[in-house]
């Protein structure tokens, strides 16, 4: 029986789920007699502060948000931009028979689902109504087979949550104190720094060597064709049977590993090269072995989010956002997972689209299965795929841009996850020849040829490397055999040197992570963006780089709480989370652990020595942050650059100094924000410090007698005064020295004295205008102005400042305010035609700063990009981020007060006359229709995090 007859019969159905576009993709499905509504994400969390907490609560409950005394107990507040929502659905629910919980299949799903009970307090029958798929069949269902909600998913979520927040708000005021104000730590996000910063400590401590080697170009002395090529290229493998030392062999100190090898430098290669000039070479050796390569598992989370950074250019956010999209909209199964299962349904379409498109002969007789790699998978759903129990191919989905790229993505992996093995043969083959002085040089050249491509014509996942070589790359070798004679056309002598171990690109962390089993899938995108968004790490092209003010951080973290970003310890925590999941722990035990350590719940004298020891694992938090007597806050921000250079993370940003300050000898320069660390080399440093200081002495104001110098800032060149000692300069009499901005034609090293004087005399008068009302010309923010009253005027050039006379300027203001925009900017660069878009894009300078543009879409330049280093490839991801979080929401405008007392007024008097039935469901359908037509601000402001709403807080 189809859901509308049942509701027919049945009443009326309430059904809410997480977001809107979810809200309204169901509908379609479900029919008249169900309502369904959008809970917008979370309706209820811990307080965002003191100022959330019930007046009830004080001390450390309103500052936690968690009563630590009383069994952990959580303060739960209805989030101030979900009120309204609430109060909507509690009106909705008044109306209904029955109510549906269809929030997503997984802890945070169930946790929202649970909230929405307490909050709601449903008198009515309710149903968990739980799906992996926004299909029609899907959907009725879901409605035919609800389940009771799961508590035990519930408590494992809501133990994480707390934990979370014990972490967070106990760590990050100890960085306030230490480091630098309003700085976070979590407990996945402050590991996650800490393999981003310990990968730079090896690139600073890493020594590179250099070796050299032979490359042979031989001939067969055939024609040769394509099946079957003339020449091979070797490389010198061994000599006198001692192999030829390559990178892998060195150390990250610059030394072999081992003297097995053989070391060549470069006069002993040129060496060997001129000795073998005239050497008849022959094959040693042919060794042929079958290849065989199976199809790749289809997508869970981290898969695709790492495949869609190495082939699509996107951040794990912006893949998240897109594949949410995806989701709600019918098109993907549900994308937090960590599954590579496939259901019966679901390999019957790949299945039946191999044999289409491909052909009988790519299908494997028996469908493949996948067994799941990650440990305690707490996914009950499939692997992401195509929705639906045939798969639209992606010309059939009439998606376009990003989403289109994704879904291909998708929809490609899972079609190649149920087809045949590549299937092959891989040669090595070796050449021997014996030099004039007598030395046996052997060569090696490897080949590969694919005889049936199997799975890989319909998809070749891509490599982290961008030098590696894809699966379904061929080389091909001429076809020869043991003791064929061939000529040595060329040899050359190659100098290679050793690299450093390459930083973390979005992809590669989120794989360190899982591996490590730290943290969820579901949360890595969410746990990237924090830590950008902080500042702990910045971009260079896709590669993550650690600020300095991470490694400060990281420093302080490492040194008083080292179990705390303890690899092992945090993936231990994950077990236990997990454990209590599974019910096999229990929440509140656990957690008096964590935060008293051992024994009652008033620390113990060991609880400090747990967090940093070797003991349990669970040691004591309350203690650790409680004894900060012996964080040095300079000592845990300087590190040592060489030559009496000591780096230093100060409260405005990282800066060098050598020497005592205050004392002769003292230097101190700023280091560039971008300045990725391991580019601080001494001699850089020296380079730094050697420049100007910045400070340019300009001479004497004549009216003040005070110095008047011009500086180099952090924000850009300015002039001031310096006043004379003793000056006061806080409490009620201080004074404030006059400082002014530069103009953009002028510099720090061509400023004279008069052009300082001018500029700290802005604002300037120009006069009055009939009525009295003074005009003034000043340089703002945005450029210079005129300003009279409130009424303010944008000047065509800095130096009109000090030109514009009063009828000028009363000819500004007799003509109508312009309220369109200013004449374009021309661009600062320009980047090439975007992939998606197919349009140029270009970096403009805007009225916030920087951004990139195709001419559609606008993305503003993140702090660690800049005009001069931004590459085309991450032009083109922050234009995908953009696209993927779509337009920008509208807030609603409020009714008039007038109107809104007259609603409610009617609506009183509707009440209190208890009109008929008819004419109170004819109310009610009218009241619904307006609730549709014009959304609140609350729902549209909060719309944007639904697509967040399976994070949670690490």
């Amino acid at each position: 029986m189809s859901p509308t007859r049942e509701t027919a019969q049945g009443g009326r159905r309430l059904v809410i789920v997480e977001s809107p576009a979810k809200a309204k993709t169901i509908k379609g499905y479900l029919g008249p007699g169900y309502v369904v509504e959008a809970s917008v994400g979370h309706i209820r969390d811990l307080p965002n502060g003191a100022a959330e907490v019930p007046e009830k609560y004080t001390g450390e409950v309103r500052r936690l948000g968690v009563d630590v005394e009383h069994d952990f107990q959580p303060i739960y507040v209805v989030n101030a931009d979900k009120k309204a929502q609430v109060r909507k659905l509690k009106e909705q629910l008044a109306e209904s028979d029955e109510l549906f919980l269809a929030t997503d299949e997984d802890r945070e799903g169930e946790a929202i689902a649970w909230h929405l009970l307490e909050v709601l307090k449903p008198k009515v029958p309710v149903h968990r109504m739980v799906f992996h798929e926004i299909t029609k069949d899907a959907i009725q269902q879901a409605v035919a087979n609800p389940r009771e909600l799961n508590k035990r998913m519930v408590d494992a979520q809501e133990t994480r949550r707390i934990l979370d927040r014990l972490y967070g708000y106990e760590v990050s005021p100890v960085l306030w104190k230490k480091v630098m104000p309003r700085l976070s730590a979590g407990r996945v996000q402050s590991v996650a720094t800490r393999l981003v910063v310990e990968r730079e400590r090896e690139r600073i401590a890493f020594r590179s060597a250099e070796y050299w080697d032979l490359t042979g170009t031989f001939g067969t002395g055939r024609a040769g064709d394509p099946s079957d090529p003339s020449t091979l290229t070797a490389r010198l493998a061994s000599v006198d049977g001692r192999r030829v030392a390559q990178g892998r062999d060195f150390g990250p100190d610059g030394r072999l590993k081992s003297d097995q090898v053989l070391h060549l430098d470069e006069a002993s290669a040129r060496s060997l090269a001129a000795a073998l000039a005239e050497t008849r070479f022959s094959v040693r050796s042919v060794e042929s072995k079958p290849y065989r390569r199976s199809p790749y598992a289809p997508f869970r989370t981290t898969t695709l989010q790492q495949e869609a950074s190495r082939k699509l250019g996107f951040g794990a956010k912006a893949t998240m956002q897109i594949a949410q999209k995806l989701y709600e909209n019918g098109f993907i199964t549900y994308m937090r997972t960590d599954s590579t299962t496939l259901s019966d349904t679901a390999v019957a379409a790949a299945r039946a689209q191999v044999t289409q498109l491909y052909g009988a002969d790519y299908l494997p007789a028996a469908p493949r299965t996948y067994a799941g790699k990650v440990k305690n998978a707490q996914e009950a759903h499939e692997a992401i795929r195509p929705s639906g129990d045939r798969f639209r191919t992606p010309a059939e989905t009439g998606l376009t841009g990003d989403q289109f790229r994704l879904y291909e993505l998708i929809w490609k992996r899972t079609v190649a996850s149920q087809m045949k093995d590549a299937v092959g043969n891989s040669v090595t083959v070796r050449i021997a020849g014996r030099s004039a002085d007598g030395r046996d040089a052997e060569f090696s050249a490897s080949g590969k040829t694919i005889t049936f491509h199997g799975f890989m014509k319909a998809y070749v996942e891509g490599a982290d490397d961008p030098n590696a070589e894809l699966d379904d790359r061929e080389r091909r070798l001429p076809q020869v055999a043991e003791g064929d004679a061939l000529t040595a056309e060329e040899i050359t002598a190659d100098g290679h040197a050793t690299k450093p171990p390459a930083r973390y690109t979005e992809a590669s962390l989120v794989k360190e992570l899982e591996e490590r089993e730290i943290g969820r899938p579901s949360t890595y995108a969410s746990i990237l963006g924090t830590i950008l968004e902080r500042g702990y790490v910045f971009k260079k092209g896709t590669a993550l780089v650690p600020s300095f003010l991470s490694f400060a951080v990281v420093n302080l973290l490492e040194k008083h709480f080292g179990r705390l970003v303890d690899y092992d310890f945090t993936a231990r925590m994950e077990d236990d989370l997990d454990r209590i999941a599974r019910g096999e722990a229990q929440a509140v035990p656990w957690l008096k652990r964590f935060y008293f350590g051992e024994g009652t719940g008033s620390g113990t004298g060991g609880a400090a020595d747990a967090g940093n020891g070797d003991g349990d694992h669970l040691g004591g938090l309350k203690e650790l942050v409680t004894d900060l007597g012996a964080i040095d806050a300079r000592e845990i921000s300087s590190f040592p650059v060489g030559n009496g250079i000591v780096l230093r993370v100060g409260r405005y940003g990282p800066y060098i100094e050598r020497g005592v300050k205050d004392e002769e000898g003292h230097q101190r320069a700023d280091v560039p924000d971008d300045l990725a660390p391991d580019e601080l080399s001494p001699e850089y440093a020296e380079e730094l410090l050697a420049r100007p200081s910045g400070d340019f002495e300009l001479g004497t104001d004549p009216a003040t007698g005070h110095t008047i110098v011009a500086k180099d800032g952090r924000y850009g060149p300015y002039v001031t005064e310096i006043l004379p000692e003793g000056t006061p300069k806080t409490g009620k009499n201080a004074v404030k020295p006059r400082t002014a901005s530069l103009f953009k034609s002028m510099s720090v090293d061509t400023v004279t004295l008069e052009d300082a004087l001018r500029l700290m005399s802005l604002p300037r008068v120009v006069g009055t205008d009939a009525e009295g009302v003074e005009i003034t010309a000043q340089n703002g923010r945005y450029g210079p102005y005129l300003k009279k009253g409130t009424d303010s005027r944008s000047l065509g050039s800095e130096e009109q400042l000090f030109t514009i006379t009063l009828d000028e300027a009363l000819a500004i203001y007799a003509q109508p305010k312009q309220r369109g925009r200013a004449a374009a900017k021309p661009p600062l660069k320009e980047l090439g035609n975007d992939p998606v878009s197919e349009r140029p894009v270009v970096v403009k300078d805007g009225r916030f700063g920087p951004y990139v543009t195709d001419g559609e879409t606008n993305a503003t330049l993140r702090s660690g990009d800049s005009v001069e280093t931004i590459t085309p490839e991450r032009g083109f991801e922050l234009l995908a981020e953009k696209r993927a979080k779509g337009p920008a929401k509208k807030t609603a405008k409020k009714a008039p007060a007038k109107k809104t007392a007259a609603k409610k007024t009617t609506a009183k008097k509707t009440a209190a006359k208890k009109t008929a039935a008819a004419k109170t469901t004819a109310s009610k359908a009218t009241a619904t229709k307006k609730t549709a037509a014009k959304k609140t601000t609350a729902e549209k402001t909060a719309a944007a995090k639904a697509a967040s709403s399976g994070a949670s807080d690490e």
